[in-house]
């Protein structure tokens, strides 16, 4: 079981990753940030629709305030899906700005409707985490999945990541007569797989979300982090690794009841064969975030220190021993894709 050894510190977003988000356009001009939305004056518990705690808060201003604030949100909605085409603010209008109280960054969620046909979404206001940073800007060069995200100074803008969650999906969908576990079960190994070479830890079953697409004959199935504060932090292997969080059981199980040892191996040669692919088509992307992130400190050394010791000893690999920081672990395990 993977344990994670203690509530992870913020890290601020240093020059060199600064540069980065510059060079490639990730670093936006925006028009409000984090700390002017803890202005709030009231808020309330908000419910689902089964009279459930969601453990968010929606946000109440003065009405002084509440006017210039829904526009300046509007208008990094339009930067954030519209390349900063304002027009597209013409029929939207802030419908809730919610707080999370409990998360490691107290987000912002900011909820936008069109008018015109009721059609909703979602974007989150956050104080920026370098490790959250490095985590969103590897799974857009990495994985399957585009990533839509900007920075300004401390404040950074995440879009929505649709699916249903992964602890809602296994408690309500798992005998869904159309459910297809052999397809389920294949994602969840290669899903494991990705998280463990680029090191995104903490994939417990909160932390990720499962896009169902229904296909002319068959169900298909993408599982998505849509938490990144623990890219490249934990110094434990088995943090990296879904498989060892006892909140994925379900998955684990179907994968132990319909995969085979040989099957298995084939999707992570698989998996780890796109991967490599994606790093060489972004070279010179993957290159500077890199460099950014050999600059940069963080994690403490005591958890870099057992990383590389276990991470040496899986792959039987010494250069991991003389890395000194975070960065050069994963220029190392990304290495082992190229072999």
């Amino acid at each position: 079981m993977a344990l994670i050894s203690k509530k992870k510190k913020v890290f601020p977003i240093n020059a060199g990753l600064r540069r980065y988000l510059v060079k490639y356009s990730r670093e936006v001009d925006i028009p409000i940030h984090y700390h002017e939305l803890l202005r709030y004056s009231n808020s309330i518990a908000l419910y689902d629709s089964k009279d459930q705690d969601t453990l968010w808060e929606t946000v109440f201003y003065e009405q002084s305030d509440r006017e210039e604030i829904h526009l300046n949100v509007k208008k990094i909605y339009a930067l954030l899906k519209a390349g900063g085409d304002m027009s597209v603010m013409e029929h939207l209008y802030v419908d809730r700005i919610d707080l999370c109280i409990y998360g490691n960054t107290q987000p912002f969620r900011v909820r936008i409707v069109n008018r015109i046909n009721d059609n909703f979404d979602y974007f989150y206001i956050k104080n920026a985490d370098a490790s959250r940073v490095y985590g969103l800007e590897l799974e857009h060069l990495l994985s399957p999945n585009r990533i839509s995200y900007l920075v300004h100074q401390n404040t950074l803008i995440e879009e929505h990541i649709a699916g249903i969650p992964g602890d809602k999906f296994m408690r309500l969908h798992m005998q869904d007569p159309h459910l297809n576990p052999i397809r389920l079960a294949k994602e969840f190994v290669k899903f494991n797989e990705r998280c463990f070479v680029r090191l995104l830890g903490d994939m417990h079953s909160s932390n990720f979300v499962i896009d169902v697409t229904p296909d002319f004959e068959e169900t298909h199935y993408r599982i998505r982090a849509i938490d990144f504060d623990q890219q490249s932090y934990e110094g434990k292997k088995s943090i990296y690794l879904p498989q060892y969080f006892k909140e994925n059981n379900i998955l684990i199980e179907l994968g132990m009841k319909y995969i085979t040892p040989e099957s298995m191996r084939q999707y992570q040669r698989e998996e780890r064969a796109l991967i490599a692919t994606r790093f060489k088509s972004s070279h010179y992307e993957i290159e500077s975030i890199l460099e950014a992130m050999e600059e940069d400190e963080i994690a403490p050394f005591e958890n870099v220190n057992s990383l590389r010791k276990e991470l040496a000893r899986h792959y039987k690999n010494q250069k991991f021993m003389s890395c000194q920081n975070m960065g050069q672990i994963l220029r190392v395990s990304l290495e082992q894709l190229l072999k």
